[in-house]
């Protein structure tokens, strides 16, 4: 069929079959329409949207664009989590030990940061040695000798994807929710899992800005994820501050080990625990939440949890010794603090702000291309809704040489607002959709 014909019929506002779905996809996976028609395609999808059997015929189309794996032959449920990004978002290096503690299998695809939200993969390669691009032997070896494997998408996986991504970033279509869940799920049904817990970050520092529009995009890929054969549930998350105390990559590693080792920050320890209960639950190891929670906080509490970490970098390649030596991770040489200006309560610390200033030191990326530095970032030593005294440090900065640092800086100083009252406490989780 041809690309202006199955583009007319989409601009026009009508519903596309699977068959003209299937050739779209086809074609953005095999290069068999111009980039100029694959663009006019995704616009018509972001003007027009898609009902529910095109997003989830869409998204069976783009996982079959390339390789699906299946783990059959590696015992155990298959359960995975993935958040749309966030400042100070780690709950993925902690809650995946916690998970595979309790007996599930977590074949976990992530991606990279990009712009004011950090990346689990540059995380993990701030652990030396550490190799995120394993082949499917290597990852296969993880998962059954350690219950994880932690990856970027390879190459055959889902290889429409990629180029409808890259499209999408440059024309202006990103904020699409059908284009949104299929980018998501493709991935996530090509890794072999039954399983999903989805993190639907909400607030200044998400992707997502609005309740309304994290609900839709949850209610989405439930929705479609469930069509598709997965159990999902969609958790929409507070990210109107960061997450956490730490914002960058080796910073992040080490908050990671000090939550798996009981005295990490409250908020990340929370979170981390609810969205590995709830996987837990999915992967049929108790009868409950309640008693997935329990299963959880004891391999917390009693460091099985952190002896999977440790079996999992070492499986990867990294340093198992950093979960003991944090000096043989990234440091950067130069510290610079942020002063409170006056005494009272910290009323807001703008996630978005201070991971743009993250980016801004190193830390991120404002292209794809660019280099990360794991070592600089921020440290919180103050949260939201703190009293601070005129004087107290609100935060850390590590940095090297000054790169970035005035420009951060700038940065920090717009992201913290003091007032004279306390704040009442804002939820950690907004809503749970099932």
């Amino acid at each position: 069929m041809r690309a202006q014909d199955v583009i007319r019929k989409k601009r026009d506002g009508l519903s596309l079959s699977a068959q003209e779905i299937a050739a779209f996809v086809q074609a953005a996976a095999h290069g068999t329409w111009a980039d100029y028609q694959l663009s006019a395609m995704l616009m018509a999808i972001f003007l027009k949207g898609m009902n529910a059997e095109e997003s989830a015929t869409l998204t069976r189309a783009m996982a079959d664009s390339g390789k699906r794996l299946n783990l059959d032959d590696i015992p155990g449920v298959k359960v995975d989590k993935h958040s749309t990004g966030g400042v100070g978002d780690k709950t993925s290096m902690i809650l995946a030990p916690l998970v595979a503690a309790c007996g599930a299998i977590v074949p976990m695809m992530s991606g990279r940061g990009l712009g004011h939200t950090g990346g689990t993969l540059d995380k993990l390669e701030s652990i030396p040695g550490f190799r995120v691009n394993l082949s499917e032997a290597e990852f296969r070896s993880c998962l059954k000798s350690v219950g994880i494997g932690m990856i970027g998408q390879t190459v055959d996986v889902a290889p429409a994807d990629k180029k409808l991504y890259a499209l999408r970033d440059v024309t202006s279509t990103v904020e699409s929710i059908p284009l949104i869940t299929a980018s998501i799920l493709s991935k996530k049904l090509a890794e072999g899992i039954s399983g999903l817990v989805m993190d639907v970050k909400c607030g200044r520092g998400a992707f997502m800005k609005s309740r309304s529009d994290a609900a839709a995009l949850a209610r989405s890929i439930v929705r479609v994820g469930t069509d598709n054969g997965l159990r999902v549930q969609a958790l929409i998350t507070n990210m109107n501050a960061p997450l956490g105390n730490a914002i960058g990559n080796a910073l992040e590693i080490i908050e990671c080990i000090q939550t798996l080792q009981g005295h990490g920050p409250k908020d990340l320890e929370e979170l981390s625990i609810l969205l590995a209960s709830k996987m837990v639950f999915m992967a049929q190891i108790a009868p409950d939440e309640a008693a997935a929670e329990i299963a959880v906080r004891k391999v917390l509490a009693n460091g099985t949890a952190l002896q999977k970490f440790r079996e999992m970098v070492q499986a990867q390649g990294g340093d198992p010794a950093i979960v003991d030596h944090a000096k043989l991770l990234p440091h950067a040489p130069d510290r610079h603090e942020i002063l409170a200006q006056s005494t009272g309560f910290i009323q807001e610390l703008d996630a978005e702000e201070l991971g743009i200033a993250g980016m801004l030191l190193g830390a991120g990326r404002q292209r794809a291309e660019d280099c990360v530095d794991h070592a600089v970032g921020l440290i919180l030593k103050k949260k939201l809704g703190d009293a601070v005294q005129q004087g107290e440090p609100i935060i850390e900065i590590h940095h090297r040489a000054e790169k970035g640092l005035a420009e951060a800086t700038s940065r920090i100083r717009h992201a913290i607002f003091i007032g004279d009252n306390p704040l009442s406490a804002e939820p950690l989780v907004w809503e749970t959709i099932s």
